[in-house]
């Protein structure tokens, strides 16, 4: 059953940063975007990739190791790599696009909470 966990104070973490928590045994990528907080898996849903040592332009974070791309918004694909041609063709094959797995956030107060 899926329930709220407090992860840290919303003054923890200023615009633009991503973290990566570990939050009941799940690799979470926790960003803040103008204020506002996403919660996602950290393991880029291609070859697993650590999201959090990417890149965040706006909400769009890309994986450091093929630079696929994902909007922390809904998880949806923006780019599956950064390949292109046969190499993307192949690419797509292999391991078939698929959405980043995202997690609901609360503000409570000044705490974050995310439910996992």
């Amino acid at each position: 059953m899926a329930e709220y966990v407090e992860i840290l104070k919303t003054g923890e973490m200023k615009n633009g940063e991503m973290r990566e928590l570990s939050i009941q045994e799940q690799n979470i990528l926790l960003a803040r975007v103008d204020g506002k907080f996403y919660a996602t898996s950290n393991l880029c849903p291609h070859l697993r990739g650590r999201l959090a040592l990417g890149t965040l332009d706006g909400t769009v974070v890309t994986c450091p190791r093929h630079g696929s791309q994902f909007d922390l918004k809904d998880g949806h694909v923006v780019r599956w790599t950064g390949w292109s041609g046969v190499m993307l063709t192949m690419g797509k094959l292999l391991r078939s696009p698929r959405p980043l797995q995202t997690y609901p956030v609360r503000i409570k107060e000044d705490n974050v909470l995310v439910e996992i």
